[in-house]
């Protein structure tokens, strides 16, 4: 099986009530982990890649990564994904490239500038048989090169209007995730029984009538990773600094995947997993010092939280 885009695999997971999990990579063992995790529960995955990764790694390497995963799961559908393309060229560079599905994330121009810009990409990614991703509404939080201080959410009256003019496959919206390990401040959450921080719940009325508006159509959550607070108290137990790390309550996640959203963004979760586990090594192991050694058990972490994001979040296990 080669690359493929997203367009059958949304319409399964908006027919049957699940979402894909979409996963940022940026080098060998976080792809190796991902897919490993997808071929065993039988999972359709998006690998996502952003401008940031690609400055990092470089693009041809990350293509490269993906299509070794191609051969090494023959049996799932894998679709490799720009994250955030700020721009046309940087779009255009993905299409050429390989990449069979770009965003194209124009939800800090104006309502207007976003359909000109979002419109030019897709004229350009549909006549090259790639999938393309719009915004509408902007997410607080930082991550990567995405950087926003205060989040906007999504007007359904607009959703409407703007797929009809720029034609997009699928389209992200704001409903009150985040950007990030640091989505919410303390003072926005409530403080439960345990004493433990609960941050705001989304607005799945927003969800539901854009919903209403684009009957049958994909809808994208981005920054929606859980923040475990396993490994959150793993980096601050061995020399890391976290207070205050809250993430989107799975529970919620499952609630937005039964309805219209067919692509969840997870990238923050990865981080701290391989993060967590590379500095609990060091610190038990200070004579360390071959890579393969950290990375082997950061490698084995990151493919059990996919694994667990399948089964338990996504419900997208057992549907390659």
């Amino acid at each position: 099986m080669s690359l493929v885009t997203s367009k059958e695999m949304f319409k399964k997971a908006y027919d049957g009530g699940y979402a894909v999990g979409a996963f940022n990579v940026n080098n060998m063992e976080i792809v190796q982990g991902i897919t490993e995790a997808c071929k065993e529960e039988k999972a359709p995955v998006i690998l996502q890649v952003s401008k940031g990764a690609r400055a990092y790694a470089n693009h041809t390497y990350l293509v490269k990564l993906v299509e070794a995963a191609v051969i090494e799961c023959p049996d799932i559908p894998i679709v490799l994904h720009l994250d955030h393309g700020p721009d046309f060229e940087t779009c255009k560079a993905c299409i050429d490239g390989g990449f069979t599905s770009v965003m194209i994330d124009g939800s800090a121009h104006s309502f207007k500038d976003n359909i000109e810009v979002t419109k030019k990409v897709v004229e350009y990614a549909h006549d090259h048989g790639v999938v393309v991703e719009g915004e509408l509404g902007t997410l607080a939080g930082i991550e990567d090169e995405v950087s926003h201080a205060v989040g906007s959410y999504t007007r359904p009256e607009e959703v409407e209007e703007f797929v009809e003019k720029t034609g997009v496959d699928s389209l992200a919206i704001a409903i009150g995730t985040s950007h990030g390990a640091y989505k919410f401040k303390p003072e926005q959450c409530t403080v439960n029984e345990k004493g433990i921080l609960v941050p705001p719940p989304l607005r799945f009325d927003i969800l539901e009538e854009v919903s209403r508006r684009l009957p049958g159509f994909p809808i994208v959550l981005h920054g929606s990773s859980s923040v475990p607070q396993e490994y959150v108290a793993m980096v601050n137990a061995h020399g890391g600094k976290m207070p205050n790390a809250i993430g989107v309550p799975e529970e919620q996640l499952r609630q937005a995947a039964k309805l219209s959203v067919c692509k969840i963004n997870i990238d923050s979760d990865l981080r701290l997993a391989m993060t967590g586990t590379i500095r609990q090594f060091f610190d038990e192991h200070p004579d360390k010092f071959d890579p393969r050694e950290y990375l082997k058990p950061a490698r084995a972490n990151i493919k059990e939280i996919v694994r667990h994001k399948l089964r338990d979040v996504l419900g997208c296990a057992g549907k390659a």
